[in-house]
């Protein structure tokens, strides 16, 4: 089992300089909003995946007017039940992600830095439901490929090595391609150098995202039918242009439209996953509660298919969920704390009172941790 024992954040976003202990079980943030209940979450998160849910850009997440910020923690992973009453046991590793203004971050384990900051994904899963999780539904193509690769990332390294050299390698095909539109100039060699290795990659990764669809489908549909008590039928399709016994062959034909349009217009980068409900677009025709069971069944999913990859739970992040939610997917999540389906939870909540109350009526002791108050 895996829990966050300490954190200590140094100029994160809100916070200046402040440290939290937690239980191991259910960890309840309440304050006003605005106080940094969210920044807190988005910490534990950082500290798991080396970057930040809610921006792309690392030097949002330090303190205005500082040079630096610092997110320091201590996981423990354990075989025994969370109990607060028990000590704690099993190997702990104390994290630290520090990012100087101007510089690369840094992530060490255990105050030793990693080679290359993959291999630190995974190692401690987390998962995070948010009151944005819609977008998944709303947005483009790449919120979706972000949230399917997130998962895939965080079960398999080789897949999150593959993604990250495919990524780079597309980087540097695509300032060749607007080279040789500029110079009115194609030195096909130098193109297939980069081409080559990218349909490789392409296929690869294809076969994974088609294999752990396949996977995640059933998973899903289960906790959309427990969402849901069965009213509609829900499914995921990988959709990829990708045709593997064809496309290296399509991909070499299609060079000379990617040098007019200056990028690579084929590969996994332009892959979907349709979201339908009842075989139409959730998007068009799902009620904002269907897209809403859609998303938090998507991460309840993610949740499962985690456990039984690593053979512990990720930790649970739940931001805002009782002001989003209604009482009876509420009611589901609490029964699932309760019952040792999640392990531990962080949540938060801009009305104290409310929260005491829903787990005191579930009948679970949780941590409160008040923040914005000194």
């Amino acid at each position: 089992m895996l829990f966050l024992e300490r954190l200590h954040l140094t100029h994160y976003k809100s916070y200046d300089s402040e440290a939290f202990l937690f239980s191991r079980r259910i960890n309840a943030i309440v304050g006003e909003n605005g106080s940094g209940k969210t920044n807190l979450l988005d910490a534990i998160y950082f500290l798991s995946l080396t970057k930040s849910a809610l921006t792309s850009q690392d030097a949002l997440s330090i303190r205005h007017g500082a040079d630096f910020m610092v997110i320091d923690g201590t996981f423990r992973k354990s075989d025994e039940a969370f109990s607060d009453s028990i000590p704690a046991s099993g190997k702990a590793s104390q994290i630290t992600v520090s990012l100087p203004r101007g510089q690369r971050k840094v992530v060490l384990q255990d105050r030793k830095a990693y080679e290359r900051l993959a291999d630190h994904i995974g190692r401690f899963p987390v998962v995070l439901i948010a009151p944005d999780d819609t977008d998944l539904v709303r947005d483009g193509s790449e919120e979706r490929r972000k949230f399917i690769d997130g998962v895939l990332s965080q079960q398999r390294p080789d897949y999150l090595a593959d993604l990250l050299q495919y990524n780079r390698l597309l980087d540097q095909r695509n300032s060749l391609l607007k080279q040789f539109h500029e110079r009115h100039y194609t030195d096909e060699d130098l193109l297939e150098a980069y081409s080559q290795p990218l349909v490789e990659l392409s296929l690869r990764l294809h076969e994974q995202r088609k294999a752990f669809i396949a996977s995640f489908l059933p998973v899903f549909q289960e906790h959309y039918t427990g969402l849901s008590e069965g009213r509609e039928a829900v499914s995921i399709a990988y959709d990829s242009e990708i045709v593997p016994d064809d496309f290296q062959r399509e991909f070499w034909l299609n060079r000379h439209r990617d040098v007019a349009a200056q990028r690579t217009t084929m590969g996994i980068h332009r892959d979907d996953y349709l979201f339908e409900i009842d075989s139409y677009p959730l998007k068009k025709f799902g009620s904002q509660g269907q897209q809403k069971s859609f998303v938090i069944a998507l991460k309840l999913a993610q949740f499962d298919l985690l456990t039984r990859e690593k053979g512990f739970q990720p930790i649970l992040l739940l931001d805002d969920i009782f002001d989003k939610l209604d009482d009876r997917r509420i009611a589901m999540l609490l029964r699932c704390m309760k019952d040792g389906t999640f392990g531990q939870v962080f949540l938060t909540d801009a009305r104290p009172e409310r929260t005491q109350a829903l787990l005191s009526d579930a009948g679970i002791d949780a941590g409160i941790i008040t923040i914005g108050q000194k």
